[in-house]
Parts: C-alpha cells; sequence; structure tokens
C-alpha cells in the first residue's frame, strides 16, 4: 500500500480550507501535521486546536507528527482533538514503550520517529509495538529543505528487517520529497509519502498530487 500525505507546514494558512479541500478532492490519502514546540526543533507551529479545526475542514484520516519535548504530556489532547495516527521521536521518549502504548490506547495508530542522524537500529525494539516508522528525510523544523540522499538506504535497511520479522509496520518518509525522488523513495520500501513543499509550492496544487500519486502507484 502506497499512501500520499501532504504536509500543510507548507500550506497558504489563509487560505487552509481551500488548499486542503483541493488534496483532498485530488486523491490524497492523510493530512500530515507538523507540531513544533520551539523547543526540540528551532520552530514553532500549533497545537491540538488547529488538529481539531482541520478535523473540521477534512473526512481524510490526520496524521500527526509530534515534534515536541515531553509528547506524552499531550498525547489525549490530540487525540481528542481528532488525531488518527500520532507519531514521536525516539530522540525525546525516554519510555518509547509506554508512549506508544499510550496512544494505541487512545484508538490511534502509533509511530516512531528518528532524525536523519539516527540510525534505524535504535528501532529493533520497538517494531514489535509501533504501527508505523517515520523517518526524517531531513533535519526537522523547516519545511522546503534539501532531501537527504542516505535515507534511501535506511529505508532499505529498515525494510529487510520489518520483513525479516514478519511486522506489519509502515514505513513513512517525510522532507524534500517530489517528483525527482518520489520513485527512488518508493522503491527503498516506503509506504507513506510526506509532501509538503512539493504540493503546496505548486502552481497547481490538484495536477501535483495527482502526479505524485500516479507515480507511487506505478
Amino acid at each position: 500500500m502506497h499512501l500520499l500525505a501532504p504536509s500543510i507546514l507548507s500550506a497558504d494558512f489563509s487560505k487552509l480550507e481551500s488548499q486542503i479541500k483541493l488534496v483532498e478532492d485530488a486523491g490524497a490519502d492523510l493530512i500530515h501535521l507538523d507540531v513544533m514546540d520551539g523547543h526540540f526543533v528551532p520552530n514553532i507551529t500549533f497545537g491540538p486546536k488547529m488538529v481539531r479545526d482541520v478535523n473540521s475542514i477534512t473526512n481524510l484520516p490526520l496524521d500527526v507528527h509530534l515534534m515536541i519535548e515531553h509528547p506524552e504530556k499531550y498525547i489525549k489532547d490530540f487525540a481528542n482533538s481528532g488525531a488518527d495516527w500520532i507519531s514521536v521521536h525516539y530522540e525525546t521518549c525516554d519510555h518509547l514503550d509506554n508512549v506508544l502504548n499510550m496512544i494505541k490506547a487512545h484508538g490511534c495508530k502509533a509511530g516512531v520517529v528518528i532524525n536523519p542522524a539516527t540510525s534505524v537500529d535504535v528501532l529493533n525494539d520497538s517494531l514489535n509495538i509501533t504501527d508505523f516508522v517515520l523517518l526524517m528525510s531531513v533535519n526537522p523544523g523547516f519545511g522546503g529543505q534539501s532531501f537527504i540522499k542516505y535515507s534511501v538506504d535506511k529505508a532499505k535497511k529498515l525494510r529487510e528487517e520489518i520483513n525479516q520479522r514478519g511486522n506489519n509496520v509502515f514505513i513513512e518518509m517525510d522532507g524534500g520529497i517530489g517528483i525527482e525522488n518520489i520513485i527512488d523513495v518508493k522503491e527503498s520500501g516506503v509506504n507513506v509519502f510526506v509532501c509538503g513543499n512539493s504540493i503546496f509550492g505548486s502552481t497547481d496544487i490538484p495536477a501535483a498530487v495527482k502526479q505524485l500519486k500516479n507515480l507511487i502507484n506505478k
């Protein structure tokens, strides 16, 4: 299964409702929301209210990526606001298994995120708990960054480990993904493609969604 998740971090917030409708009507599978706290990453975005507001706009599942310290304090709030998928960074969780189980207890898919410089080997003990792994292919904090090419090798290694275990774990990738590299990302074993600037930076948002969807579904 291959899913496209437009990231509203790159959207025009003054036109957010219309732009979300454009990507939904064009065939997007998820809406990706990046929550940043200005501590774990050098940027501040939004909190549960934005998730609640987006949930009122779209019927698509909401993929909420928590780039925040102490995410366990906010799982309930994001789940109650309409999050369907919630992912937390390995780098921020002292007790990762507890946090993943907390997410699941609130009825959401639970994901682990790792930064570009973090090895996929740290995930070995999490693969029996998590529903998906999100590999950052840029350093988190800002949209519009260039794709880090070794992310493809990380995805291949992780896919091999997942397949050997027989786990039903999705691999998601986020950062710098567009028409020029999405096929390489797909062939590395990724299931979910987070695309921000390559969609919302386009002069024709629906056409960008359709082109990316065609590439991942070939």
